[in-house]
């Protein structure tokens, strides 16, 4: 090179190659163009597609533009080579031995410069010694895949300077396809750029279903014109076929003897080709164009015969299965397949059901199937299949193996106590312990103290509780502590009971067989904790429950409407209804168990935000699921709900016979403190409701004798003589505060605020009542408690009319003038608190309610607001108050 080309190279740029391994690619550009002595000899290597003919033409020019010659191929034997000249060789792969030779000898000669550029394989005779030789001077230059920004750089060259990138989802989806093979990249970069035209609003995204019919017909062609062996391997990969010889050696037809070098040979001219990935996996763009290209049976038969070589050699078949449902594809063997497919999805928590539903179309018999069908039919949340499949079992029970008869007696039994038959599943699983058939006997146990049978109970759990060389499982471990934990929270410590349901649930969450159980223990533990007052320890054990998805699909529409029973317990009544809506979206069908869950839970909001309006719909739907669910121990708190709901809308008649039987329940379990409590506070509060003394008391009294079973039980006996003496209008106002705060402390936060907010507005001394209207405001406070208001006497002795939740008449107290509290801006805090009420859509009533003052104080507060803030309309007036207050939020 002369000097002033040298000194012109220095000032000149390295042009832009847009290859893949693109940093290297221009590095080499930019030593020619600099320092020409380090590129005396460079080994280029990457598969065909990768760039390396594009490569060789940018470097050929950068020589020539600095003044060295350039040979382009191998120069003939025994022709002169000019010393300084640039000799660029391609695809040396395919060279004979002879002539790798006669390269060999210009590589390891001391002039000239050489650049080779070839594919990995093949590799003939005299290539390592190439190599060597070129590796002396310059480790090898290898061209890698595209990664994501080199996909973006390659986009960005075919659109041109001036146009708008392409969209990230559009990227993602062409690296996706094509692996990052830039003749792939390029390929299918261009035919989507030709598919969208001008309309680049079409290259939102790349569909992967619906890729260029002429590009995929133009890779066929590459395809085809690879050997058989390469095009079968392709087939085989596309299909799912795995990277393993035990299979691909018999699927392929590859000889026995030396089945493993061939698949290699194979394998290392598919990836030499670009038509795979360098660890050997399939490219989606590639095998869309193999299964384009290749004949609908020919396609069957690979399928068939892969899937039956995963089945001989007990490996999965899932994937083999999959690419067979929808061919089909009939036999005795490709029902096996099918059905082990099924199994294996069943043990990794995946959706069986079109597995054993495609073995019996491929001819298996339908009883021998129904068992495991009717178990995929749970898992996939179908009880209704579940329960259809499960009785054929049973109804054949002397035809069918003994095993089949227990996975059926077992779906039945769990889908029964979901749909509210907790009596019926209990005879199904008294059945299978009597026959020896298993677990009946464990999971009987909370069937039978669910519906009162605690004698039985602890007969099974006293006598041999596992069957006999039953092993040891995750599942058997956890059945018997959930038996357990039922059984104690009716007969024994509720914080045992509480513990072992809280373990059995740690037990399943890496199981996916918790559906075949009568109940979640994750729900169970809800439950009790609940009952405990433990709200905290009930929603982390129904949060954790949700990630791992414990129980399947229909297990996770429980798991969420108990978060919002939560949730309501809490006071974040904005939680609880997302809750209620997410479970029980418009035209869900609940099952029975679900649907009174969700009918208590609606009732539940309307009646805390005393709207009459949702309260009545509400009410309509509640009936329906009292109809349709029998009583049993695990729904009394929501029946106890019911009930109020019921006594406000005089409809108690509704609601008697189950509270009978309730009570017939409890008896026969002996009255254990930790599901009575709950429903003898429901019953009292019917009774205040109805302004029954005699029945207020009696529950009051019921409540003592439980105080000691929790501290749940404790505040709500604590609360219970001030409810009956408010009846009389005597209120002892320090004790009151005490027993609302104490029902705060347990859950039962708006019942506190309830209980000190109508004992404000029934007492005589004004400063009690200040005291107690600002208890509860604090405690229904959903948010921070808020300090004691200043004295509104007014806002208490207004409302002489029978209050909307008690019916009873507060006594007249001697009005006063309403006094405003001091606050940040334009507006008081009580102005502050109504206006955030008013944005959420209540209507006056309801804030009053809330906020423990009449409605016509409210209408004050709203006319005093609006005159003010200068509202002229009012659509104006809830503008200005979103700018003060801002919008609402949800509960957190």
């Amino acid at each position: 090179m002369t000097t002033r080309a040298s000194e012109a190279a220095d000032n000149r740029p390295a042009p832009d190659v847009a290859v893949a391994g693109a940093v290297a690619a221009r590095r080499l550009v930019r030593e020619v163009l600099t320092t020409p002595s380090a590129l005396r000899r460079v080994d280029i290597v990457a598969p065909g597609g990768h760039g390396k003919t594009v490569l060789l033409e940018a470097l050929a020019d950068a020589f020539e533009g600095v003044g060295t010659p350039v040979h382009r191929g191998l120069p003939a034997p025994g022709a002169p080579v000019d010393p300084e000249s640039a000799v660029l060789v391609d695809d040396a792969h395919l060279l004979t031995p002879d002539e790798l030779q006669q390269l060999t000898a210009l590589a390891t000669g001391p002039d000239g410069y050489l650049v080779v550029a070839h594919r990995p394989w093949p590799r003939p005779t005299g290539t390592a010694a190439l190599g060597a030789a070129l590796a002396a001077r310059r480790p090898p230059v290898v061209l890698d895949p595209l990664d994501r920004p080199g996909v973006a750089a390659r986009a960005a060259l075919q659109l041109g300077e001036r146009a708008e990138p392409m969209p990230a989802a559009a990227l993602d989806a062409v690296h996706q396809q094509t692996a990052g093979l830039p003749m792939l990249v390029d390929r299918l970069l261009a035919a989507v750029l030709d598919k969208a035209g001008p309309d680049r609003s079409r290259l939102q995204t790349v569909d992967p279903n619906q890729l260029p019919a002429g590009l995929l017909a133009q890779l066929g062609y590459l395809v085809q014109s690879q050997p058989a062996g390469v095009r079968e391997l392709l087939l085989a990969c596309a299909l799912g076929a795995p990277l393993d010889p035990e299979v691909l050696v018999p699927l392929l037809g590859l000889p026995d003897a030396d089945g493993a070098g061939a698949l290699d040979e194979l394998t290392e001219a598919a990836r030499a080709a670009g038509l795979l990935t360098a660890a050997g996996r399939a490219v989606p763009l590639v095998s869309a164009a193999v299964l384009a290209r290749t004949p609908p049976a020919a396609r069957s038969e690979t399928r068939r015969a892969l899937a039956e070589l995963e089945l001989n050699r007990g490996g999965s078949v899932l994937s083999a299965a999959r690419s067979l449902l929808g061919t089909g594809t009939t036999g005795a063997r490709v029902a096996a397949v099918f059905t082990a497919a099924g199994e294996e999805a069943m043990r990794s928590g995946g959706s069986a059901g079109e597995f054993f539903a495609a073995a019996a179309a491929a001819g298996t018999p339908s009883l021998e199937l129904a068992a495991r069908r009717a178990e995929a039919a749970v898992l996939d949340g179908d009880l209704d299949l579940a329960l259809a499949q499960a009785d054929q079992v049973l109804s054949a029970s002397t035809q069918v193996p003994s095993a089949d008869v227990v996975q059926a007696g077992t779906v039945a039994a769990a889908v029964l106590a979901r749909r509210g038959l907790l009596a019926r599943s209990a005879d199904l699983y008294r059945w299978l312990g009597s026959e020896q058939m298993g677990s009946g006997a464990v999971l009987a146990v909370p069937a039978l103290i669910g519906t009162g049978a605690l004698d039985e109970a602890r007969e099974l759990l006293r006598g041999p509780v596992s069957a006999v060389g039953r092993p040891p499982t995750l599942l058997a471990g956890a059945e018997e502590l959930m038996a357990q934990g039922v059984y104690d929270s009716v007969a024994g410590s509720p914080t045992a009971a509480l513990s072992q349901l809280t373990r059995a649930t740690a037990l399943l969450e890496s199981s996916h067989r918790a559906a075949l159980l009568p109940d979640t223990p994750a729900a169970l533990a809800a439950l009790v904790a609940v009952h405990c007052g433990e709200l905290d320890v009930a929603q982390s054990v129904l949060e954790r429950a949700e990630r791992v998805r414990l129980g399947g699909r229909s297990a996770a529409i429980r798991h969420r409407l108990l978060l919002g029973w939560i949730a309501l317990f809490r006071g974040a009544t904005n939680t609880a209804r997302s809750a209620l809506a997410s479970a029980s979206p418009p035209g869900r069908h609940l099952e029975p168990r679900d649907e009174f869950l969700a009918a208590a839970l609606e009732v539940a909001l309307a009646r805390r935000a005393g709207d009459l309006a949702s309260l009545m719909p509400a009410w309509g739907r509640a009936r329906e699921a009292i109809v349709r669910h029998p009583v049993d121990l695990f729904v009394l708190q929501q029946l106890g709900e019911l009930s109020i709901a019921a006594t406000r809308l005089r409809e108690s008649s509704w609601v008697r016979p189950h509270l009978d039987e309730a009570a017939e329940l409890l008896a026969s379990l002996g009255d254990p403190a930790l599901w009575a409590a709950p429903l003898h506070w429901s019953a009292l509060q019917a009774a205040i409701l109805s302004e029954s003394r005699e029945s207020a008391q009696r529950h009051a009294d019921a409540l003592e004798a439980a105080a000691g079973a929790s501290r749940y039980a404790a505040a709500m006996a604590s609360a219970a003589p001030h409810w009956v003496r408010l009846l009389d209008a005597e209120v002892d106002p320090d004790a009151v505060e005490a027993a609302a705060r104490g029902l705060h402390a347990v859950g039962l936060a708006w019942e506190g605020g309830k209980l000190a907010g109508q004992a404000a507005i029934r007492t005589r001394d004004r400063k009690a009542m200040s005291s107690l209207l600002g208890c509860a405001r604090a405690l229904q406070s959903s948010g921070p408690v808020l300090r004691a208001p200043a004295v509104e006497v007014g806002d208490a002795a207004a409302d002489t009319s029978p209050d909307a939740e008690s019916g009873a008449a507060a006594p007249a107290v001697e009005p006063a003038t309403v006094t405003e509290e001091p606050g940040d801006g334009p507006l008081s805090d009580r102005e502050r608190e109504v206006a955030a009420l008013v944005l959420e859509g209540m209507t006056y009533k309801q804030i009053g309610e809330q906020l423990f003052i009449s409605a016509k104080t409210v209408e004050h507060h709203v006319a005093r607001m609006r005159q003010r803030l200068g509202s002229g309309s009012r659509g104006e007036l809830f503008a200005h108050l979103r700018q003060i207050v801002g919008t609402p939020t949800p509960d957190a």
